[in-house]
């Protein structure tokens, strides 16, 4: 029996090997440069929103004064950090690091509540991203025409479309920088100054950095930020479960995709054989880290819905319903019942309602006062030429509060004791260190040491009140 000649005729695309062949693999992939589309809707609106919000709050809290004192200063050179009406010390620092934790927990929440919603929405290198990105709309014009113009040869048109985005960019930058010094040191003496060059040097140094890295991260580097250098991108998997929100394709709905007539209902597409994804790629068109949300959920994703708006705008012109691609969860694309209050989502809800609590407790009932006793060590006790013994105390007073005051100084716990000083002066912000001797009658003394209170109070405010417990040391023997 004669065989029928046959032979192979599988295709071998670009980028795939038969076994025979050696694969080398780059350590190194170029990057891909991203055209982001823009997009309108009712996310984007909402973005758009917030990061304008956030912008205005930026640019303008260091301009604000109260009491001829800016809103936000924190005074490094003073070690004072004036938040509103608020004026914290270096002693205070444990408060800073509460309310860094309940930022940690709050971001906790959000995430496993939402995923990276607080990326999409609310980062700085998003919100600056998206900012570099609309300016560059604005004088480059649409994706297309951007694709267009970086493909073609230098010229007039491109050379002073290019200069302009470029010194937008810097201006903003610039701006930025500014305003970021603007909150170490009061931003109205800093823009008199800078261009002077009668500022501070490190003023100039801190203006350059940030210019220069918010130039390079919001205008070159974008999504590299996000995808490679980003931590929370790294670790954010951990927190998230089946019931998380996600931005999500269903995959059940609209495979299997393909192009189809503009004019194919709804009905009609499902008895050809089509899903609802008509592939136009407008989602990946949209996507500021340029993935595919239709691959599955990835960790490039920030969860901005640019994707969801362009998808819904899709689905409206073809007259199919919305919600190919929408927040959902991983559950909910099962067909299963997904939980929104769940037993991690309500411990760290609670957790960020305590420390939240604590916080607001501890700040509204913070002592604007710090006051520490502690004796001379160099020596243990004296004796006195009327045959009383004395004990040195160094005392260190500092002032919390932005007025002037009067202290007045008392000690109890034998009864016998007494000062050789009483009244101390501090002006406010500031700190005094001061030596005391304090004397008492050798008959009272039962012990070597004896506990006693030093006590130090405001004149002119009774609420303003501190004491420090210490030891008086004395010879019993006879």
């Amino acid at each position: 029996m004669e065989k029928i000649p046959s032979q192979d005729v599988t295709p071998n695309p670009v980028g795939h090997h038969t076994p025979s062949e050696t694969v080398t693999q780059e350590m190194y992939a170029k990057r891909r440069h991203i055209y982001v589309r823009e997009i309108k809707g009712v996310f984007q609106k909402l973005r758009r929103s917030a990061n304008w919000a956030l912008m205005l709050a930026f640019f303008l809290l260091p301009w604000i004064n109260i009491g001829g004192r800016p809103l936000i200063l924190f005074d490094l050179p003073n070690r004072e950090f004036h938040i509103f009406t608020a004026t914290f010390y270096p002693q205070e620092f444990i408060l800073l690091s509460w309310l860094l934790i309940i930022c940690a927990f709050g971001l906790f929440f959000i995430t496993v509540f939402a995923g990276r919603v607080w990326c999409g929405y609310t980062c700085p290198q998003s919100v600056w991203t998206f900012l570099f990105i609309w300016l560059e709309h604005r004088i480059e014009g649409s994706r297309n025409r951007r694709i267009k113009l970086d493909s073609q040869p230098m010229s007039a048109d491109k050379a002073w479309r290019k200069g302009a985005k470029h010194t937008a960019w810097l201006l903003i930058a610039l701006a930025t920088g500014i305003t970021f010094v603007g909150y170490f040191t009061p931003i109205r003496d800093l823009v008199a100054e800078l261009p002077t060059l009668e500022a501070h040097g490190w003023s100039y140094f801190w203006v350059g950095f940030f210019l220069v890295f918010t130039y390079l991260n919001a205008g070159w580097l974008r999504e590299q930020v996000c995808i490679y250098m980003c931590p929370y991108a790294r670790f954010q998997s951990v927190m998230f479960d089946r019931d998380t929100l996600i931005v999500s394709y269903d995959e059940t709905r609209g495979e299997p995709r393909g192009h189809r007539k503009k004019g194919l209902s709804h009905l009609e597409a499902r008895e050809a054989g089509y899903g609802d994804c008509i592939d136009c790629d407008l989602c990946v068109q949209v996507c500021p880290t340029g993935i595919d949300i239709r691959d599955g959920l990835q960790y490039e994703c920030i969860t901005c819905a640019a994707c969801i708006d362009a998808c819904d705008s899709v689905m409206d012109k073809m007259g199919y319903p919305r919600g190919l691609v929408r927040y959902t969860t991983e559950n909910a694309l099962e067909g299963k019942k997904s939980h929104i209050l769940r037993p991690r989502l309500l411990a760290y809800f609670a957790a960020l309602l305590v420390m939240i609590g604590t916080f607001v407790w501890a700040v509204n009932d913070r002592m604007p006062l710090d006051f520490e006793a502690e004796r001379e060590r160099t020596q243990l006790y004296q004796m006195t030429r009327e045959g009383q013994i004395s004990n040195v105390f160094s005392l260190t007073i500092r002032n919390l509060d932005d007025q002037d005051h009067n202290y007045q100084l008392s000690v109890a716990g034998l009864p016998s004791l007494t000062l050789d000083s009483r009244t101390i002066s501090v002006p406010a912000g500031e700190s005094r260190f001061k030596a005391v001797t304090v004397t008492a009658n050798p008959d009272d003394l039962q012990q070597p040491s004896h506990a006693i209170v030093f006590t130090l109070q405001a004149q002119q405010a009774a609420d303003i009140r501190l004491e420090r417990e210490t030891s008086f040391l004395g010879d019993i023997r006879r």
